[in-house]
């Protein structure tokens, strides 16, 4: 594997694990993490034991977003980012980098600002008790846009105006999260990984095709009507699937 200084990554069996791994600077985003991010989806994703990829972060802090420090200090080492940022033409997440296979996030703490696109863009969510959520934009004056907008089609609009509305001043708890549909499970903080891991295995037990054929047609629902949506799913049925493979 690709030899990574802000994250983890690695295999075990059928599950890749992508972990940040900036804990003394919040997991926050820099130049590199987001180069070596687009890296690590498409290596996971291009492998063909991985059939799982769960993603996490050591330390306390699951993502705190964009590293205002680099930012203020060295403007040129993130223009190709705020260029992309400008452009809708992110690679953060593994919705933005078209990833096929099914994605866990595996909130461990605090989520904020840009991280919020990974829980957003993320197939399936579980959170420890000590998670929180919260989307500072507007308190640095910044409008909202990318990561609202994609939860706005997990959880009810209310909770997640107002949430961006509040910037720092409105934090969501895992807790909260789980009642407006953001995340599916909250777990005791010790037990997280353990928690992504045996999900992971459930869903790498069955057909590989017939999983990525089947978060195509769920993530392509979003994107088009009801009729269409179903017909759409048909043929990806008939066309993308196989029997189950060990």
């Amino acid at each position: 594997m690709t030899d990574y200084q802000r994250l983890v990554v690695e295999k075990d069996g059928h599950i890749g694990w992508l972990i940040l791994n900036r804990p003394e600077a919040g997991n926050a985003f820099d130049a590199r993490m987001l180069d070596e991010l687009e890296l690590a989806w498409a290596e996971l994703d291009a492998d063909p034991e991985v059939r799982v990829i769960v993603n996490t972060a050591n330390g306390k802090p699951f993502c705190t977003g964009m590293d205002v420090v680099q930012v203020a200090r060295d403007k040129e080492a993130m223009r190709r980012h705020s260029r992309r940022t400008r452009d809708a033409e992110l690679k953060i997440s593994a919705w933005h980098c078209g990833v096929a296979k099914p994605v866990i996030a595996a909130v461990n703490g605090v989520c904020a600002g840009g991280g919020l696109h990974l829980v957003a863009d993320a197939d399936i969510v579980i959170a420890a008790e000590s998670a929180t959520f919260l989307d500072p934009h507007v308190s640095v004056g910044q409008a909202v846009a990318y990561e609202a907008i994609t939860l706005l089609r997990k959880s009810p609009m209310e909770a997640i105006t107002r949430m961006a509305l509040c910037g720092r001043g409105e934090r969501i708890s895992a807790h909260r999260a789980y009642q407006l549909g953001i995340l599916s499970e909250v777990v005791p903080d010790d037990r997280l990984r353990d928690a992504a891991a045996a999900l992971a295995a459930r869903i790498a037990a069955n057909s590989p095709s017939a999983v990525q054929a089947t978060k195509k047609a769920l993530w392509h629902a979003l994107e088009v009507g009801l009729s269409q949506a179903r017909a759409d799913a048909m043929e990806v049925r008939w066309n993308n699937t196989s029997p189950i493979s060990g």
